[in-house]
C-alpha cells in the first residue's frame, strides 16, 4: 500500500483539526479505494451549516458501522424499559406549537435506560455513561427525545462516532474488556483527541456511577429548536430532573454491586414500579436566542459544551411519571427503536454536526437490527395517532393498505376511488430557517468551525465546580484507568498533559498516582479561560436527604430484641424508605418475644452494598454467633466502607469493632438520630478508608 506524503502544512480547518501528526502510514481511503482527505470532519454548508447528504465518506462510514452488529445493539445493548405518562405542567405556547406542550396535556411514553459500551450480557454497574431515552407518542406523531445522562459528548462531529465507539468497546484481537473504558484503544484514542476531554471529566466522575436510573439526570445533550405557532425559532436544550434527587455509589461499592447483583439497577427499576413506587423526573428547558448564543465564548452547536445552569435557569415544563412495567422484555424493551429524527410540529433540529449525523444514523440502524424498514409497525414503535403514507411492501409487512393509490399526487378520488393520504402544509412540519442573526449557511466545506476550538474551559469548569471529595473521586478514577493502559506507554503521559490544560492540580495528582513525571504541557488549540463554577454540576451539592426511594438493610438474628427491631422498621417506613429484613437463614430469627421475623434476604446474598443505609439489630447471644460469621463482619465493614450510616443495637457493638467501624457522625444508634443520617452519605469518612489519588 501507498505512503501518505510528509507535509508541513496544516491541515483544513487550521488548529480545529484533529489529528495525530507525525505518524507515516498507510493512505486512508473508502471501501471503495477513495482517499480521504479529512477523517476528522464531515461535510457542511459553512462552518457552522448543516451536513450535506453529499458527503459520501460520512455515509460510507456510518453505514459500515451501522451494520456491524447483528442483531445486538452497537452500543446501549444493555437496557431496562418501562411505560409511563407525561403531563404537560406549563403553558409555552409562546415557544413551541407542539401539541405535547399544551398544559395539561397527558401523553403515553416509553423510557428506556441503558449502559452503553457494554453488551446485552454484561454489567448493570460499571463506569459508563447511562442511556436516558424517551418515546412520546404524541396526537401529532412520536417525538424521540434520544439522550444521556451528561449533558455533553466525546465527539463534535458524527464522522468520529465510529472511531469513538471502536476504541471504547473491547478490544479487537482479544475481545475484552468488556464494559469498560480502562484499557489501551480507548486512551490512545482520547488523549489525542482534546475535544473529549470535557466528557472524560463526566465519565471520570460519580455521575457515570449512579445509584439507579430513578436518581439519575438525563438530557438531550444537543441544542434543538422550539418552533410556535408564528414560525419563530428558539434555541432550546432538555433536562429531565429526577425527583428523588441525584445519588451515585463510589467505585469500590459499584465493583462489589457487581459481584453481588449484575442486574441491580433494572431490578431496582423493576420493583420500584411493581410495588407503585413510581419514579418520577421533571422536563426542563434551557431556552435562549441567537443573540446569548453570540455572546457565549463557546459554540451552542457544539454537543462537547453545556449551558451552565446559572447563565439560562431551567424552566421546568412538565413531569414524567413511570407506572408499568413491560409485559415482554424481548418484544418492548429490546424491540423499541429511537430515531432523534422523530420529531413533532414545533420542535426542530439545529446544525450540531453531532446531531446531523444522527439522524441517519439511527434510522438505517434500525433497519439493520430489526431487519426490516416496517419495524415502525412493532406495537411499541407504532404511534398512538392516526398514521397514512405510501411507503409499501417491504420485509415483514403486516399492514394490508387497499385500493390502487400508492402514488402522490393522483387524481382517484375524482373517480370515485380512495386517494390517501395528502401533505398538510399548514398543520405538517416544517424545517425552519436558521434562527435569526446565525451564520450557518455558507460555501461547501469540510472543516470545523473555529468556535468549537476550546476543548478545556469547560472540563476547568466542571473540575473546579466539584466539592473535594467529587474532585478526588475524578482524580482516582484517571489513575485507575490510565493504569490499566499497557502496551502504549506513551499514552498515560499525553493525557496528563492534556489535563495539564484543565487543572494543574488534577494533573500532578494523576500524574503521582500514576508514578510517572509530569509532562510538559499540551498545545491548546485556543487559550482555556476561567469561568464561574456552577453548583448544578455537582451531584454532592445536589443530593435530597431524605430517605424517599432508598432501602435500609436491617440485620438480625436469634435473640434480636422486638422492641427495637420494630422502632427501626416503623421509622423507616415512616421516612418513606424501604425496609430490607435480612437474617442469617432465609427463614428469618425469633426475636425476644418469641415471635418469627421472615427475611426478606438470606445474609450472605444480600451484602450491604444493595443498601443505601444499615440497622444491625442484635441481642449479645446473636452477635456473639455472627461475630465467627465472614458475611455478617463484611456487612458492616462494607456499609462503613462505602460511607453509609450505620444504626446499631449497644449488643451490636463488638460486630463494629470486629468491622473497624470508627465513630463518627454517620455510626448512631438506634433512635431517631439513625433515620436522619440515613438519608446521607459520608464522605469525610473517605480519607481514612482508602487511599485517593
Amino acid at each position: 500500500m501507498a505512503k501518505s506524503p510528509k507535509s508541513s502544512s496544516k491541515p483544513t480547518g487550521g488548529e480545529t483539526h484533529q489529528s495525530a501528526e507525525g505518524l507515516d502510514t498507510a493512505v486512508l481511503t473508502t471501501n471503495h479505494g477513495v482517499p480521504v482527505s479529512d477523517n476528522q470532519n464531515s461535510l457542511k454548508s459553512g462552518s457552522r451549516g448543516p451536513t450535506l447528504l453529499e458527503d459520501f465518506v460520512l455515509r460510507e462510514k456510518i453505514f459500515h458501522f451501522d451494520h456491524e452488529r447483528i442483531p445486538e445493539r452497537i452500543v446501549h445493548a444493555r437496557g431496562s424499559g418501562a411505560h409511563g405518562v407525561f403531563e404537560a405542567i406549563d403553558d409555552i405556547s409562546d415557544l413551541s406549537k407542539a401539541a405535547v406542550f399544551t398544559k395539561g396535556e397527558k401523553t403515553e411514553v416509553f423510557v428506556r435506560f441503558s449502559t452503553v459500551a457494554g453488551g446485552a450480557g454484561s454489567v448493570d454497574t460499571p463506569r459508563d455513561v447511562r442511556g436516558f431515552a424517551v418515546k412520546f407518542y404524541t396526537r401529532e406523531g412520536n417525538w424521540d427525545l434520544v439522550g444521556n445522562n451528561i449533558p455533553v459528548f466525546f465527539i463534535q462531529d458524527a464522522l468520529k462516532f465510529p472511531d469513538l465507539v471502536h476504541a471504547v468497546k473491547m478490544e479487537a484481537d482479544r475481545g475484552y474488556p468488556q464494559a469498560g473504558s480502562a484499557h489501551d484503544t480507548f486512551w490512545d484514542w482520547a488523549s489525542l483527541m482534546p475535544e473529549t476531554t470535557h466528557m472524560l471529566m463526566w465519565a471520570m466522575s460519580d455521575r457515570t456511577l449512579p445509584r439507579s436510573f430513578r436518581t439519575m439526570e438525563g438530557f438531550g445533550v444537543h441544542t434543538f429548536k422550539l418552533v410556535n405557532a408564528a414560525g419563530k425559532a428558539s434555541f432550546v436544550k432538555f433536562h429531565w430532573k429526577p425527583r428523588l434527587g441525584i445519588q451515585s455509589t463510589i467505585w469500590d461499592e459499584a465493583l462489589k454491586l457487581q459481584a453481588a447483583d449484575n442486574d441491580y439497577q433494572r431490578r431496582d427499576l423493576f420493583e420500584a414500579i411493581d410495588t407503585g413506587d413510581f419514579p418520577q423526573w421533571d422536563l426542563g428547558i434551557q431556552v435562549f436566542d441567537q443573540a446569548f448564543a453570540d455572546a457565549q465564548p463557546y459554540d451552542v452547536l457544539d454537543a462537547t459544551k453545556l449551558i451552565p445552569e446559572e447563565d439560562v435557569p431551567v424552566r421546568l415544563i412538565g413531569t414524567l411519571t413511570l407506572n408499568r412495567n413491560v409485559d415482554n422484555f424481548f418484544a418492548e424493551t429490546e424491540q423499541v427503536a429511537f430515531l432523534p429524527s422523530n420529531i413533532p410540529p414545533g420542535i426542530d433540529f439545529s446544525n450540531d454536526p453531532l446531531l446531523q449525523g444522527r439522524l441517519f444514523s439511527y434510522l438505517d440502524t434500525q433497519n439493520s437490527r430489526l431487519g426490516t424498514t416496517n419495524f415502525h409497525q412493532i406495537p411499541i414503535n407504532a404511534p398512538r395517532c392516526p398514521f397514512g403514507n405510501f411507503q409499501r411492501d417491504g420485509k415483514m409487512q403486516t399492514m394490508v393498505p387497499k385500493g390502487r393509490a400508492n402514488y402522490e399526487p393522483n387524481s382517484l378520488a375524482a373517480h370515485g376511488e380512495e386517494g390517501g393520504p395528502r401533505e398538510s402544509p399548514m398543520a405538517g412540519f416544517a424545517t425552519v430557517d436558521a434562527v435569526t442573526g446565525s451564520d450557518e449557511s455558507g460555501e461547501k466545506l469540510r472543516v470545523r468551525s473555529e468556535t468549537f476550538a476550546d476543548h478545556y474551559s469547560q472540563a476547568r469548569l466542571f473540575y473546579r465546580s466539584q466539592t473535594e471529595s467529587e474532585q478526588a473521586h475524578i482524580a482516582s478514577s484517571f489513575v485507575f484507568e490510565l493504569s490499566k493502559v499497557g502496551l502504549l506507554d506513551q499514552v498515560p503521559g499525553r493525557m496528563v498533559a492534556n489535563l495539564r490544560n484543565v487543572d494543574e492540580g488534577l494533573a500532578k495528582r494523576v500524574a503521582a498516582g500514576l508514578g510517572i513525571e509530569l509532562p510538559k504541557k499540551a498545545p491548546a488549540a485556543k487559550t482555556p479561560i476561567d469561568m464561574k463554577p456552577s453548583d448544578a454540576l455537582s451531584i454532592h451539592k445536589n443530593m435530597k436527604a431524605t430517605l424517599e426511594g432508598r432501602a435500609v438493610g436491617i440485620l438480625i438474628a436469634d435473640g434480636t430484641d422486638a422492641a427495637e427491631f420494630s422502632t427501626v422498621m416503623t421509622a423507616v417506613k415512616k421516612a418513606k424508605g424501604k425496609a430490607v429484613v435480612v437474617a442469617p437463614k432465609v427463614g428469618g430469627a425469633k426475636l425476644s418475644d418469641g415471635t418469627v421475623q421472615k427475611a426478606d434476604g438470606q445474609l450472605a446474598g444480600s451484602p450491604s452494598q444493595i443498601f443505601d443505609a444499615v440497622a444491625i439489630v442484635l441481642s449479645e447471644e446473636g452477635c456473639a454467633a455472627l461475630l465467627k460469621e465472614a458475611a455478617a463482619v463484611d456487612f458492616v465493614m462494607n456499609a462503613f466502607g462505602h460511607l453509609k450510616a450505620i444504626g446499631a443495637s449497644k449488643a451490636a457493638q463488638p460486630l463494629l469493632d470486629k468491622a473497624g467501624v470508627e465513630p463518627d457522625e454517620g455510626v448512631t444508634g438506634l433512635d431517631g438520630a439513625f433515620v436522619k443520617a440515613a438519608a446521607q452519605r459520608f464522605y469525610a469518612r473517605e480519607p481514612s478508608l482508602r487511599m485517593l489519588a
